[in-house]
């Protein structure tokens, strides 16, 4: 739908375009969101509650872990829901503010998710570098503030994103974003005005954060390699570095296609739809997979609550 503004068609909605070279496979695309996607929630609200059942998992690295939960139940809900109802209503339509809810929604979450990456890493950091001292300095207080201070701080950031793409003009005839979700750089192209500029905001915004979290993350990991290493036993050292496996599996995971979509200045590359597709929906996804097979705690956890033993006091 366009509406007309002077000698312009402004565009009122837009049309997802979805997966490229898919066509005729809408069904089978159905059953396989659907499935990843009721994965996703289950899996995560298995972690969450483990995790609020099990008194030994009240601490400071499984309540960051379940904010990253409540992260991917979020990040994955922004597009596959409407994927599956564009793909089982065979309707590609969204509306203009369906579209602007959905760049909101994936900057808010994906940039709190990248903070929290940073926050669980420092988290790992004290564990390992000041055990004596890690219940003094990760109080509940402390860990509040972190968690609440992702969350705001993306906000902000999510907002000025949002702002900067959908101030600019769009006029028809062109309204076919060739995503299966509406993200910046896919709905820019669709602007009748100049988008250089917002462009380089964007990849600058986006990068500074990224870039930030990722120094920080690689920093921590440069003092716990250098702790673990003067730990005298290999046992021990086993034990330290099987810690922080999980986090350094899911920071690659989630850096590697973030690389791929918004820090290479002008792309324009087919697969940035792709690698998105994977990013929303096979992400949050593998989260707690690698989590709860690469931690004995969690594994036993989630083994004890779906044997009907979820509460077992126990030592803290």
């Amino acid at each position: 739908m366009k509406q007309t503004m002077g000698n312009l068609t402004m565009v009122t909605q837009f049309i997802l375009l979805g997966i490229p070279h898919t066509e005729g496979q809408q069904t089978i695309l159905f059953f396989i969101f659907l499935a990843f996607y009721l994965c996703t929630l289950l899996g995560n609200l298995l972690i969450m509650t483990a995790v609020v059942s099990d008194s030994r998992l009240h601490t400071p690295m499984y309540f960051f872990l379940c904010n990253l939960s409540i992260l991917d139940i979020g990040f994955s809900s922004v597009s596959t829901p409407k994927a599956l109802a564009n793909l089982w209503a065979q309707s590609r339509t969204i509306s203009w503010g369906g579209c602007m809810s959905q760049v909101f929604f994936y900057h808010f979450l994906g940039s709190t998710e990248c903070l929290l990456y940073t926050v669980m890493a420092y988290d790992r950091y004290v564990a390992i570098c000041h055990p004596l001292r890690y219940l003094i300095i990760m109080n509940w207080k402390v860990c509040t503030i972190l968690a609440a201070g992702t969350w705001i701080t993306s906000s902000f950031h999510a907002t000025i994103l949002t702002s900067l793409t959908f101030t600019l003009p769009y006029c028809g005839p062109r309204n076919e974003v060739d995503y299966i979700f509406c993200d910046i750089p896919a709905v820019l192209k669709l602007s009748c005005a100049e988008t250089s500029l917002n462009e380089m905001v964007t990849m600058v915004d986006v990068g500074v954060v990224a870039m930030t979290c990722f120094l920080l993350i690689l920093t921590s990991y440069v003092y716990i390699i250098s702790a673990i290493l003067r730990i005298r036993t290999a046992d021990g050292q086993h034990r330290a570095f099987s810690t922080c496996t999980a986090h350094i599996s899911v920071v690659l995971i989630y850096y590697v296609p973030l690389v791929f979509i918004y820090l290479r200045p002008g792309s324009r590359d087919p697969l940035d739809g792709v690698v998105a597709v994977f990013y929303t929906t096979v992400t949050p996804l593998l989260n707690p997979i690698i989590y709860t097979l690469r931690n004995k705690e969690m594994k036993a956890a989630v083994m004890r609550l779906m044997m009907g033993g979820g509460e077992a006091g126990g030592e803290a």
